[in-house]
């Protein structure tokens, strides 16, 4: 299996929800349940990277990782990837692959991380991988917040991404996904995509993964079943709440 490291790329401002982060899960701050997720995969280490000191302190306070990252950094995937570079200067070795998991999603499934280097395995030509589900409900097809993938010769178990869209897309499919804001990258495919200026269609649609679309990289997007739920307002967190004391007994 190639090198890999897990990032969670966390800042304290946030628009909808300021200092979520540090919103506590079960009484621990959801970077940190976060973190325990990806750690749950067993394949690696798993470091924060967080934006702000009080996010240092509070994940090492739980036994977490993190490395201080600079605050004014303009995405996720900056702010990971200055996190192995600091890292790496500090004497880590460097990472085949980096796969950057979502700060706000603290019920993450673990095997999406075992999948993404199973993915990397099977397509050794694709520069990212990321995932997606079936869409299910009517409502996400017009829901400009549930971002849609065009997927070159669909199969079951997913295949190369043509475009990522706020729009409902292919026109007229029977069946279409969602997009999941999970990413696993090459090190090499990391290195350009945050070397490069946002390209036209990511600012038009307001979805990073399009720089990289228009650079030429090779998405490709595995299947599965698990739908997303991210934390991004006031009644995100409460339901998220609830699923987590639901799960362990609360």
């Amino acid at each position: 299996m190639s090198a890999f490291f897990a990032v969670i790329p966390a800042r304290y401002a946030s628009t909808r929800l300021p200092g979520k982060p540090l919103a506590e899960i079960g009484g621990v701050p959801m970077v940190v349940r976060v973190w325990e997720q990806a750690m749950k995969a067993g394949l690696g280490d798993v470091v924060i990277a967080a934006g702000d000191q009080e996010i240092v302190d509070a994940a090492t306070a739980h036994g977490a990782k993190a490395v201080l990252t600079d605050a004014n950094l303009p995405s996720g995937s900056d702010r990971i990837w200055q996190a192995v570079q600091r890292l790496m200067a500090e004497g880590m070795a460097r990472p085949d692959i980096i796969i950057n998991v979502q700060g706000d999603e603290p019920l993450m499934p673990p095997e999406l991380i075992t999948q993404c280097l199973d993915a990397f395995a099977k397509n050794p030509d694709a520069d990212v991988v990321t995932f997606g589900h079936i869409i299910t409900n009517p409502a996400d097809l017009g829901d400009e917040a549930k971002v849609k993938i065009a997927i070159a010769n669909l199969t079951d178990a997913g295949g190369r991404a043509l475009y990522f869209s706020r729009c409902s897309i292919p026109h007229g499919a029977a069946k279409m996904v969602r997009h999941i804001g999970f990413y696993g990258y090459t090190y090499d495919a990391l290195e350009r995509f945050v070397a490069a200026p946002p390209s036209p269609l990511e600012m038009q649609e307001k979805l990073e993964q399009l720089r990289g679309v228009e650079m030429g990289m090779h998405y490709h997007v595995c299947l599965t079943h698990h739908e997303p739920i991210g934390v991004d307002t006031p009644q995100d967190l409460e339901r998220v709440r609830t699923l987590w004391n639901k799960a362990h007994g609360g």
